[in-house]
């Protein structure tokens, strides 16, 4: 599923690393799920790259504090 929009970023965090933001909200940080690290961080960016056919800069995103940060700079790679 290619992210096209917020709600479809949440929902691949959910069906791929069984994230699950609805209550929370994309502007949830990383630091308050206890169980993302940066492996999943990378998993996520491997599965972004299939979905998108792009290949994305780690950089910026191991610097993102929010998945709403991650999808913004994922839209920017767009």
């Amino acid at each position: 599923m290619n992210p096209r929009n917020l709600d479809d970023f949440l929902l691949l965090l959910h069906d791929e690393f069984s994230i699950d933001l609805r209550e929370r909200g994309a502007g949830t940080y990383l630091a308050d799920v206890p169980e993302w690290d940066s492996v999943l961080l990378l998993q996520l960016v491997t599965v972004l790259e299939e979905e998108t056919g792009r290949r994305l800069p780690v950089r910026p995103l191991f610097e993102a504090r929010t998945f709403e940060q991650i999808y913004a700079l994922v839209k920017e790679q767009g």
